[in-house]
């Protein structure tokens, strides 16, 4: 992409907004470097990458990424034997433990979610743990180096306490003494050149000898080393070049460490960059509500709501933008009214966005296609060092643009021939339109020339756009028709503001009858779109009215039938207990007549056997059968009738009869094939017609065995899955198979989740190697 474009569409303020979201010097460098690429492969992996880090966002609301440093140079640096500093040490065992953390946090969700990226980066990644443990052993986190980084050096500070000790006491003794107090400016000790002295008066100086390491500003304070303590600082002076060399050596241990690890580093810091630039381009298109597009290389574009990222979102307008299927080239005409050069930047960053990884300010669903260059002429600038007028600086970008076009090209043309003759302007933004149509380029151009109204009418491939104008407020609504031309709003606006309707009578007179005709056709064209979205806006709430009706529905018959599941447990379960207490009756009476036939031989008497017959009798459960009303003779029944099915105890109407014995009854909303044994005639009523919201469907009725919701929205997907399970049901199959695919994972997640929920669902499955594998999961019904 040429420098100017990316300047001129603004997409360098894109880049440093993503910058502002990296999280290290590492992810801030590639965020500074970010360029759109022209490769397909390339661009999907990035928008893949992005994609992941949206989700991993999404499910945990953050990631571990605080810690990463630039460790490079310095690793480079012990390779060749030199010592690295503490600060060089700190900043690797820092990166270290992110890392660490960093592969803990993620390796749950990879095991639960397709992240292929993250995954393979987290493979490759091998933090080492064991330097990171011994830096830590080393050095704290005030970067002071411990006194168990070596026995050397616990026993060498050991001594420097012990002798600073010996010296504070020895000027401590010297200070409290009644006949020094006077002779010092402070009763304090303190260091100067990195040896402990008192502050002693200038006429004082000779008393305590030593050595004059420094004096007040005044001159009138000398700070002296006693000679009583010079031995005693010698000492401690030659304790601490001990100390500084063993801190060296172990430095120097630490440094040779890092070279050992040198690999394993590098590949670590690599990885942490990318994934820090992965997780600043997802936060940045959550910030601003974005999507990932769908990336095409046949030069179609489908935007959805799309918007420009610079305008506060309670500010700008969203418009669905279309190009490349029906039309390759868009004119957008009408007044200078500031909506059309939004659409013309909107589109041109949406598309150097996409073909830089990120996402797009646009709904979900969009397709952007992949370009190799994008040209744009957009700005009134006059070239002052070339002495250029604005039609001339046009002119020059034009032919700059027409030199290197061809069919992989976008171009965007804001006010296409303007600075001239309207005349000539006109013509010559329709030929300059003509040969950048004809060599295939995809093209959005912004006119105010009323002569290129028609120019899309005549042209194959060619569409009008416009901007909407609002006459009452006297302000566009930057509402983008497209396939309405744009039309002067002069004479409205002049009458609303006050303008006699004699002045403006006389000016319409002016004004040639075609010019008329095609302002009336485009009012009318406009007023035909605003009916036609006003249609369709009602019909979608109508449609989302009867979903939510079939929703309901839905759960009112799995609460019929969950109820009628708990009925017949209760039911087993009474009856069960009903023949436990018969059967333990009858071995009660069976076990006391063996008793008396033991006892009394043949002497029983036939008295006793009838009691213990009625005694059985009395022990078999008594269960009361259902009582239906008998029907009084044959009854005749017709379309219309009120009717009451007996096997539901529902009363509803007939429709029409299906066969010699059965009938198609309506039962509120459901309509349903009973038997005429099972329906007692209400009360008779003329026939009336009736439309059936929703009809169960019996087995005959033909249900694929199989689901694909590949490509489907979650929200499309979950309402597909739930109508397509009843019909299943309904339809009397045991097993079916949802294909949802790979992907993310969520779509696979929500199916599942939704079965585990089922009442109906026996079991369910990933599918074989030879069915889909983990892209299919197949549904066992009860």
């Amino acid at each position: 992409m040429n420098r100017k474009v990316l300047e001129v569409l603004e997409f360098y303020k894109i880049r440093k907004q993503l910058m502002e979201f990296t999280q290290s010097e590492l992810g801030r460098d590639l965020a500074e470097q970010l360029l759109p690429s022209t490769d397909y492969e390339t661009i999907v992996r990035l928008q893949e990458e992005t994609d992941e880090a949206a989700t991993v966002l999404r499910l945990k609301g953050y990631v571990p990424l605080s810690g990463i440093f630039p460790i490079a140079s310095s690793v480079k640096r012990a390779e060749i034997g030199g010592i690295l500093s503490i600060d060089e040490l700190m900043k690797i065992s820092s990166t270290i433990q992110t890392a660490r953390q960093l592969k803990k946090f993620l390796q749950p969700l990879i095991e639960e979610e397709a992240l292929p990226i993250l995954k393979n980066n987290m493979e490759q990644m091998h933090p080492p743990t064991e330097l990171e443990r011994l830096i830590k052993q080393a050095i704290d986190e005030n970067g002071e180096i411990l006194d168990g980084a070596s026995d050397q050096l616990r026993g060498i500070r050991k001594e420097i306490r012990h002798l600073e000790e010996k010296v504070r006491d020895k000027l401590e003794m010297l200070i409290r003494s009644s006949g020094t107090q006077k002779m010092l400016s402070d009763a304090v000790i303190t260091i100067r050149n990195d040896r402990f002295v008192i502050p002693v008066k200038q006429e004082y100086r000779s008393h305590f000898g030593g050595i004059v390491h420094d004096q007040s500003s005044s001159g009138q304070t000398l700070f002296i080393e006693p000679k009583s303590v010079v031995q005693f600082n010698n000492d401690l002076h030659q304790a601490k070049l001990k100390e500084q060399i063993e801190i060296e050596k172990i430095l120097s241990a630490l440094s040779n460490e890092v070279a050992t690890f040198a690999l394993e580093l590098k590949q670590m810091e690599s990885i942490l960059k990318q994934v820090d630039f992965m997780f600043a381009k997802a936060r940045f298109g959550a910030q601003m509500k974005g999507s990932k597009p769908t990336m095409n290389k046949d030069g179609y574009m489908k935007l959805y709501r799309a918007r420009h990222p610079f305008i506060p979102r309670d500010e700008v307008v969203a418009n669905d933008i279309e190009l490349g299927k029906d039309f390759t080239t868009i004119v957008i005409t009408g007044p200078n009214t500031g909506g059309k050069t939004v659409t013309l930047k909107t589109v041109g960053l949406i598309t150097l966005m996409a073909q830089a990884g990120l996402q797009i300010p646009a709904q979900d669903g969009s397709q952007v296609s992949i370009f190799e260059e994008v040209f744009a002429d957009i700005g009134d600038e006059q070239s002052i060092e070339q002495s250029l007028s604005t039609f001339s600086s046009h002119m020059v970008n034009i032919v700059d643009i027409l030199q290197k076009v061809n069919s992989k090209s976008l171009v965007l043309f804001d006010e296409l021939g303007a600075g001239t003759d309207p005349q000539e302007g006109a013509a010559l933004a329709m030929s300059i339109l003509d040969e950048v149509h004809s060599r295939g380029a995809r093209v959005i151009a912004t006119t105010h020339y009323p002569e290129l109204k028609a120019y899309g009418y005549n042209r194959q491939g060619v569409t009008n756009a416009s901007v909407e104008f609002d006459v009452e407020t006297l302000r566009p609504t930057y509402r983008l028709l497209i396939g309405v031309p744009g039309r002067s709003n002069a004479f409205e606006i002049s009458k609303r503001l006050g303008l006699p309707d004699s002045i403006i009578d006389r000016a319409k007179s002016h004004i040639h009858q075609e010019t008329n005709t095609i302002d009336k056709m485009i009012a009318s064209l406009e007023m035909s779109k605003r009916k036609a979205e006003e249609e369709e806006k009602r019909t979608l709430d109508i449609l989302n009215e009867a979903e939510q009706l079939y929703r309901d529905l839905q759960g009112e018959w799995e609460n019929y039938h969950r109820q009628k599941d708990q009925l017949m447990e209760k039911a087993k379960l009474k009856a069960k207990t009903i023949i436990e207490q018969a059967e333990a009756e009858a071995e009660e009476i069976i076990r006391q007549l063996r008793q008396m036939q033991l006892e009394k031989g043949a002497e029983i008497k036939e008295h006793e056997l009838i009691e213990a017959k009625r005694r059985l009798s009395e022990a078999i459960p008594e269960i009361p059968k259902e009582q239906r009303p008998k029907k009084a003779g044959k009854q005749h029944f017709q379309p219309g009738d009120e009717v009451k099915v007996l096997s539901f105890d529902q009363k509803g109407h007939l429709i029409e009869k299906i066969s010699e014995n059965e009938w198609q009854v309506q039962i509120g909303i459901l309509k349903m094939n009973v038997d005429e044994k099972e329906l007692e005639l209400v009360k008779s009523k003329p026939t009336v017609e009736t439309k059936p919201i929703a009809t169960v469907k019996g087995k005959e009725y033909h249900v694929q065995i199989e689901l694909d919701l590949r490509g489907e929205r979650y929200e499309d997907a979950m309402v597909k899955l739930e109508k397509y399970i009843d019909d299943a049901l309904l339809a009397g199959y045991q097993r079916v198979s949802i294909i949802h695919g790979k992907g993310t994972g969520a779509l696979r997640t929500g199916v599942q989740n939704y079965l585990k929920n089922h009442r109906a669902v026996k079991s369910f499955r990933y599918g074989n190697a030879n069915e889909g594998g983990i892209g299919v999961t197949v549904v066992e019904f009860k």
